[in-house]
């Protein structure tokens, strides 16, 4: 029976296996030695149940992410990934390799090799002996600068392959054995084995056995015996490909041996619409049939006998015979120990092979319209920005009622799944009082915009006639990945029309129907003046590290979720700069000379109006003279009406007899109705605290100790400080941005809530009259004057 997965599950073989056989589809059992097992405390051989997973052969998958589910895969090595310099192997490619093969393998995936190399490794030792055989008296009379120029007969390539292919297996031999993998015997074939049906036969159960058996068969063709290769004989009509070189060779295989997926690794990234190299080639992450003729083939490699040419009829045909396959690049030496891992995770990895064509375009493109039609954006008068957004702002309260609706579905889904947690439920959740705010916060957003791209922040007259003007100018393209929030959707989008910024949105699929309808909004608001395509909704199947690494196309990542979330993007992102934060630990300390009233105040409003947002209470500070007072008992006593889970930190566990239960560590985020309390000796004391264990995020003081307050207040080294208020006050709208598109707690760019401001960059403008550097040179007829221009108020370029 065919199978996806393998899971890889140790047992011993007692009553469990009639369980095991009852609820997996098949299982197959294989005993190792005692010698390979890591637990020397057994005395018996261990047993690996194999349980696979069903999959039906036939069709191709049609994304990457399901290539996770490859079960039986073909890695095709090309000459250039193998070879060094045209003569010998490379090894560190080749270790790399086949520490990934053994890996999948080890996970119960059925891994087959396509090797070149014998032909590199013959022509390497036939030299060698070559050299070797020269006569004694010929190489010392030839002397030792002649030596190095002695020359070389040409090696006919049978004959290499001759040479070579017992040391190349021999060397695969070696490496596999590093990681407890068998290997067979290297697998030599030509076209006849393929053709003639007896030998076709043979050669597929030889394969299938070697398979059952967990060994990784090794094939090539068979270089030493077979006839010379003629050009453009690769593919012969529908159902026929004819067996030339690896390429040929390795989509044949996989065809017959009904695999799942052909990873083909080449010298290149994968498939371009132009010969690498050249202007504007661009690589292409998803190939279908049919695109062929948008396609300029160069010339093949250096090496091997396959061009790209080849390599793409070969993986069409392996395509129609329901093979899926990526070609990518094996020889680069930052990803290749861990390309073909990376390309069975479904990463975004060279070229994927497909025959399922999206009706809507990729991210590629969509970065690409978003671009285009983003610098149109910029050009229109501010004016006109502003009434994008007041139309967006018009259209929220029009439409309320679709909004709410589709809200609603995804609430009603989202609880169903029973996978999301109550904070982020909440923070799905949109209301008539939420949809009012957005639209009030836009329609002040609109009027602060007019005084954002273009205005001069600087002018300097630089010498006669020449001045120079630093000008307020949008970053570019703006990658937004949130969460659960759909509020934040027209938030950014209003931020970035009125920055002029294209953006690209990537939701999570939790508020997937709230996502559609607002961003169909956002487009009707920028119709208006006909920019409709500077805001894209992302709703192919991108992984989050696929649009990370669009360095090339995106200019500044702003995740908005979860502290994983933006953890995990400030990791992956490749070039990308990303603007946010990654945790929000944020404290409020009650001083000794605090009054009782604004501490409860405080601490319940910042604790308990919104726990799941990233400005909420996590951690309250107090000092140890407010402590067993009255006025301490009652903001306990606040707390636990709030329904709110305390925990102690080590110190104020220290105080206490029976305490609450002690925290696991001072760098939590609770997100929810929980909360720790930690007693300082001093206002130091907590800014010392603050500084080890928060994130820099937000962080309160409540004294009525103006001189104390102003202390702490310079400090506290976040991104937000108050003095006897709600850390809730940090955000955007109530700041007074209209619109903020994340929190930022780098030192560098935007900081805190970032609104209209942040979202802009600078560019220099110089303006003379034929002026050369040489004019101001010591023989020079110029001198520099640098005298700083008044700007009037309102002044735009």
């Amino acid at each position: 029976m065919k199978a996806d997965v393998y899971l890889q599950r140790e047992v011993r073989i007692e009553k469990h296996l009639t369980l095991w056989a009852k609820e997996w589809t098949s299982v197959r059992a294989i005993c190792f030695p005692y010698s390979l097992n890591t637990d020397k405390n057994r005395s018996s051989p261990t047993w690996f149940l194999s349980i696979s997973l069903p999959r039906s052969h036939g069709k191709s998958f049609a994304h990457r992410s399901e290539l996770k589910q490859a079960k039986r895969i073909v890695v095709k090595l090309g000459s250039a990934v193998v070879t060094r310099d045209e003569c010998g192997l490379a090894l560190g490619r080749l270790a790399s390799i086949v520490e990934q093969v053994a890996m999948l393998q080890n996970q119960g995936r059925e891994m087959m090799i396509v090797t070149s190399g014998a032909v590199a490794f013959g022509k390497q030792r036939l030299r060698h002996e070559i050299l070797l055989s020269q006569s004694v008296r010929q190489a010392l009379h030839s002397g030792q600068n002649r030596l190095k120029d002695m020359a070389i007969p040409v090696l006919e390539a049978r004959a290499c392959a001759a040479a070579g292919q017992s040391g190349l297996m021999a060397l695969y031999e070696a490496m596999f054995t590093q990681y407890s993998t068998c290997t067979a015997q290297q697998i030599l074939v030509t076209n006849l084995d393929f053709h003639d049906e007896q030998k076709r036969r043979n050669l597929n159960s030889t394969l299938h056995e070697l398979l059952r058996m967990n060994i990784v068969p090794i094939i090539n063709t068979n270089d030493a015996v077979v006839a010379p290769t003629v050009p453009n004989s690769d593919l012969q009509g529908v159902n026929v490909i004819s067996v030339k070189d690896n390429d040929s060779l390795s989509a044949r295989l996989a065809v017959e041996m009904k695999a799942d997926l052909l990873i083909a690794l080449s010298d290149v990234e994968g498939l371009y619409d132009s010969p690498p190299g050249t202007d504007n080639a661009k690589l292409i992450d998803i190939f279908y049939p049919g695109d062929q003729q948008s396609i300029t083939y160069g010339t093949k490699s250096r090496v091997g006998l396959g061009g790209m040419e080849a390599k793409v009829k070969a993986a069409l045909w392996a395509l129609q015979g329901g093979t899926s396959v990526v070609i990518a690049n094996g020889t680069h030496p930052k990803v290749t120990g861990h390309v073909i891992t990376d390309i069975v995770e479904g990463k975004k990895v060279g070229t994927f092979f497909s025959e399922v064509k999206p009706a809507g375009p990729t991210v590629e493109q969509q970065a690409e319209m978003a671009r285009h039609a983003g610098r149109t954006l910029a050009f229109l008068h501010p004016e006109q920005r502003g009434e994008i957004i007041c139309c967006l702002a018009e259209l929220l309260t029009e439409k309320k009622d679709e909004i709410l609706s589709a809200n609603r579905r995804d609430m009603e889904l989202a609880t169903a799944s029973g996978h999301f947690s109550q904070a982020l439920i909440n923070r799905l959740s949109l209301s008539s009082a939420k949809l009012n705010s957005l639209a009030i916060g836009l329609r002040q957003l609109a009027v602060s915009s007019k005084d954002s791209v273009g205005r001069v922040l600087r002018r300097t007259r630089v010498a006669n006639n020449l001045e120079l003007e630093q000008i307020t100018v949008p970053i570019g393209v703006l990658l937004v990945i949130f969460e659960s929030r759909p509020d934040c959707l027209p938030q950014v989008s209003a931020l970035a029309i009125a920055s002029g910024n294209a953006l690209l949105l990537k939701g999570g699929k939790e508020a997937s129907n709230t996502n559609k309808i607002l961003h169909q909004l956002t487009q009707e608001a920028l119709s208006l003046h006909g920019v409709a395509d500077a805001i894209q909704l992302v709703s192919t199947r991108e992984e989050v590290e696929d649009l990370c690494r669009l360095d090339k196309l995106i200019d500044l990542i702003i995740p908005r979720g979860s502290s994983e979330l933006v953890r995990h993007i400030q990791t992956a992102a490749k070039g990308i700069p990303v603007l946010g934060h990654s945790e929000g630990i944020c404290h409020v300390y009650v001083d000794s000379e605090a009054s009782i009233d604004k501490a409860i105040s405080v601490v319940r409003d910042s604790k308990c109006d919104y726990p799941a947002a990233c400005n909420a209470m996590e951690t309250l500070l107090i000092h140890k003279d407010f402590l067993r007072t009255p006025m301490f008992d009652q903001i306990i006593d606040t707390l636990r009406a709030e329904n709110v889970t305390i925990h102690a930190g080590p110190q104020f566990a220290s105080y206490l007899t029976f305490s609450p239960s002690e925290v696991k560590s001072l760098r939590t985020e609770y997100g929810d109705l929980e909360c720790c309390i930690e007693v300082v000796d001093s206002m130091q004391d907590a800014v010392d605290h603050i500084h080890k264990y928060g994130s820099a995020h937000t962080d309160v003081i409540i004294t009525e100790n103006e001189e104390t307050a102003e202390q702490f207040l310079q400090q506290v080294d976040s991104a937000c400080v108050f003095w006897n208020v709600s850390s809730r006050f940090y955000d955007g709208y109530r700041f007074g941005l209209g619109a903020e598109v994340g929190i930022s707690t780098a030192r560098i760019h935007a900081r805190g809530p970032v609104g209209l401001e942040g979202l802009l960059t600078t560019k220099w403008v110089l303006r003379g009259d034929g002026h050369t550097v040489a004019d101001f040179s010591e023989q020079g007829s110029m001198k520099y004057l640098h005298e700083n221009i008044p700007i009037p108020q309102g002044s735009f370029n």
